[in-house]
């Protein structure tokens, strides 16, 4: 799933090749995406693009006064080309949900826009056409941005949260942007068990999360933003200690890195920098250790 640094590098994307740009079409190949209808997507066509912007995990292109705002969820992507195929696109058919073919007066002959893409059986990419963001309920409902919490503010948020604090620097109604890769990084550089308690973290806990956090956050940031959209997953995956590494040494110390695994999803962790040594328990087995 794309988290708050490749959205953050695929708006800086957009800025760079569609900012100027006038909406030529707008195609869309699964209804099922579009969540919004009024305004129809046909607002769109002869607007010229004015900017991109990121909301946590959110991916919005602006052309005039209405934002084009996607979540991407855990298997959709946006493509970009610089000349985009002629034909039109089937509905049902293909990876591609919705597609914005751009012109450039100086150029007319070409087609640059982008597809928006999915992967896999799980149709949960979305797209709402919206004059004002904050008319996406999610948006709407979203924490404050990871990036923009001091340490004061990153205590407040967890103070008295009796979860683990794994599932909650990635709930998105109380910090917004990390996911579930981010989240084994951040609390490995923060080497914190994955099933330590928010709201009992010490100050040292506390002062370490949000360095991490924020280190950890701005490295991807940098390393993302300038590659071209094709290249984001390949970065991401390139600079992940402990995530989707399980059975390898941990890079600090050595340790094998360990997963826990659910039924839709899996973390990974090391036991020697996170846990004092201790295993936890898959979520196959029977029970938990903390």
């Amino acid at each position: 799933m794309p988290e708050l640094p490749e959205v953050e590098a695929l708006a800086d994307h957009l800025r760079r090749h569609a900012v100027g740009l006038t909406v030529g079409r707008v195609d869309i190949a699964s209804l099922s995406v579009l969540k919004t209808f009024d305004p129809p997507v046909s607002a769109l066509i002869g607007g010229t693009v004015t900017g991109a912007h990121r909301w946590a995990k959110y991916l919005g292109l602006q052309v005039g006064d209405l934002h084009l705002i996607t979540h991407l969820s855990r298997a959709g992507w946006l493509r970009w080309s610089d000349k985009l195929s002629p034909a039109p696109l089937k509905p049902g058919k293909g990876p591609i949900a919705l597609r914005v073919r751009l012109s450039d007066p100086a150029n007319p002959e070409d087609a640059p826009g982008f597809d928006l893409t999915e992967a896999g059986t799980q149709k949960r990419l979305a797209v709402w056409l919206v004059d004002d963001p904050m008319k996406v309920p999610q948006i709407a409902a979203l924490g404050p941005d990871a990036l923009s919490l001091g340490p004061g503010e990153l205590a407040a948020a967890l103070q008295g949260n009796g979860g683990r604090i794994k599932t909650v620097i990635t709930d998105q109604k109380v910090i917004a942007g990390i996911g579930n890769a981010y989240s084994d990084e951040i609390l490995h550089v923060a080497k914190l068990s994955p099933f330590a308690t928010a709201g009992k973290l010490t100050d040292a806990q506390l002062s370490a999360l949000h360095d991490a956090m924020i280190s950890v956050l701005t490295d991807a940031v940098v390393r993302s933003v300038g590659q071209g959209a094709a290249m984001l997953k390949g970065e991401k995956r390139s600079g992940l200690r402990v995530h989707a590494k399980t059975g390898l040494p941990c890079p600090v110390c050595g340790d094998t890195v360990r997963e826990v695994s659910f039924v839709d999803k899996s973390f990974q962790y090391c036991p020697t920098c996170q846990t004092g040594g201790r295993i936890l328990a898959d979520r196959r087995m029977s029970k938990l250790l903390k």
